[in-house]
């Protein structure tokens, strides 16, 4: 279980905090939802719980145990709201392989169907991939690193109709076997599957 108690980020160089006593908590296996405007923290939040930045008070643990951003490194993977700008991989394969060079075919070919994208050439470029597939690639390349907790920052944004279904659809399998947080500003296709749902204004949990 993630538990979150009474997180604030209040960085120097601003005048108010991005985030005030944030309090919450989500179980193994369960998808939840933070919903929110452009603004109020939502992405700040993920950064701080994918370990790239550090909050100023409160606490973030795991199954009890408190972390550090150095342990949420460890057991965090986020997939960015673009994800496919942040792409350093000529082909696929090395773009699942980039921090895992002994990664072997089997993990290779498990990561890519269980995002659906088994049938690809694996020596393909990420670049010449759909708008969708990119998504999905990028959710794969997370799933390599064996996350704990699944961070997504607005999975569809961007994408038409049948693409923002074929990701819904896998978010819905991947529930299954992972604990998944997501962001958006846009909760009406996530809404039906979320086991939690929380509002976030102002970087405060109405």
């Amino acid at each position: 279980m993630l538990s979150i108690q009474n997180l604030s980020y209040h960085p120097a160089a601003t005048p108010d905090a991005i985030l005030h006593n944030l309090s919450f908590e989500l179980s193994d296996r369960q998808l939840g939802l933070m919903v929110g405007p452009s603004g109020s923290g939502k992405s700040t939040l993920l950064e701080i719980l994918a370990g790239f930045v550090e909050w100023t008070t409160g606490s973030i643990y795991w199954k009890s145990q408190e972390l550090t951003p150095d342990h949420l490194q460890q057991i965090c993977g986020l997939v960015f709201q673009f994800p496919e700008r942040h792409f350093c991989g000529s082909t696929i394969v090395e773009e699942l392989k980039l921090g895992h060079i002994d990664l072997d075919y089997e993990r290779i070919q498990s990561a890519l169907a269980s995002v659906g994208l088994s049938h690809l050439n694996p020596s393909a470029s990420p670049q010449s991939l759909s708008g969708g597939q990119q998504r999905r690639l990028a959710l794969a390349v997370q799933l390599i690193r064996q996350p704990s907790l699944l961070l997504l920052d607005e999975p569809t944004a961007g994408l038409d109709w049948s693409m923002r279904k074929q990701i819904l659809n896998i978010l819905q399998e991947l529930k299954k076997d992972w604990t998944i947080l997501v962001v958006t500003h846009e909760p009406e296709e996530l809404s039906a599957m979320a086991d939690q749902t929380w509002a976030i204004a102002h970087g405060k949990i109405a």
